[in-house]
């Protein structure tokens, strides 16, 4: 096994356990190959709406916590929950703190060179999920088809010795491009930095992983891990990058790769 990369920080998001389309064995797998002085899980961690709607909780779902509890024993990683619309739940015990090393919270400010980062989710400044919460449910519903035609019609193309193709995020990124268009949901976000001043934005929410620059405000998305499998990584040199898990694979061998997932199917 190869020794963990390390980083300052590492910020994920959107992970939906508790959804048929999470991808926790590779977060899992993500996480064990690298290491960091502090995990910020920017919302929608668990998916508490499709927990509701029937969806199931599993022993792959459980693993990502043991990892979480792991970082924090051995290494002394310092981690932060912060809740997302899909997570809400959370709302009845926020601000919670356990010891000097875990907390939940609604958002946070990292700092990080000479910058400071204002870090929250992203849902108060979708107008769907803040204003008509019946339609978001509904957005979810057909999303989660989508992700379940997907997944056959990725079966046939591997059959056919054909790429991975999600035709359900294209979809999902041009309905998202038009509601936040209405929205303004990035230019928002950076007038919420600055209103708390700071010079950056780190969001999750609308799965589209990014940094660019929004006026003066650096603006970061950490993506999502259903289809993006992506993460935000600061380096101890301050520098701040996209890293997806496809990407990161690689520098695993196959044989490490095969063994983070097949501990985890033994847990």
């Amino acid at each position: 096994m190869k020794t963990p990369a390390q980083y300052k920080t590492i910020i994920i998001s959107d992970l939906h356990l508790g959804s048929e389309g999470a991808k926790a064995k590779e977060v899992v797998a993500f996480l064990k190959s690298t290491s960091c002085d502090t995990l910020i899980m920017n919302g929608d961690i668990i998916d508490g709406w499709q927990l509701k709607k029937g969806g199931s909780w599993k022993k792959k779902h459980t693993a990502f916590f043991r990892v979480v509890l792991k970082m924090i024993e051995e290494h002394g990683t310092k981690v932060i929950y912060l809740r997302g619309n899909h997570d809400d739940f959370l709302d009845q015990i926020i601000p919670f703190q356990l010891g000097k090393q875990f907390s939940i919270r609604k958002d946070y400010i990292l700092k990080s060179g000479k910058k400071q980062f204002f870090i929250t989710h992203g849902d108060i400044f979708d107008s769907v999920t803040s204003n008509m919460k019946w339609l978001a449910h509904l957005g979810d519903i057909g999303y989660t088809f989508l992700l379940g035609l997907n997944k056959l019609y990725n079966r046939y193309r591997a059959w056919r010795g054909m790429p991975y193709y999600s035709f359900s995020q294209k979809i999902k990124q041009q309905v998202k491009k038009a509601v936040n268009h209405v929205s303004d949901f990035e230019e928002k976000l950076a007038e919420l930095a600055l209103a708390n001043d700071c010079e950056g934005i780190i969001c999750g929410h609308i799965h589209k992983p990014e940094i660019k620059a929004i006026g003066e405000v650096t603006y970061m998305n950490s993506g999502d891990w259903v289809e993006s499998l992506s993460a935000l990584i600061e380096t101890h040199a301050g520098i701040w990058e996209l890293m997806y898990y496809a990407n990161e694979a690689l520098l695993l061998s196959e044989e490490d790769t095969n063994e983070l997932i097949l501990n985890e199917n033994k847990n």
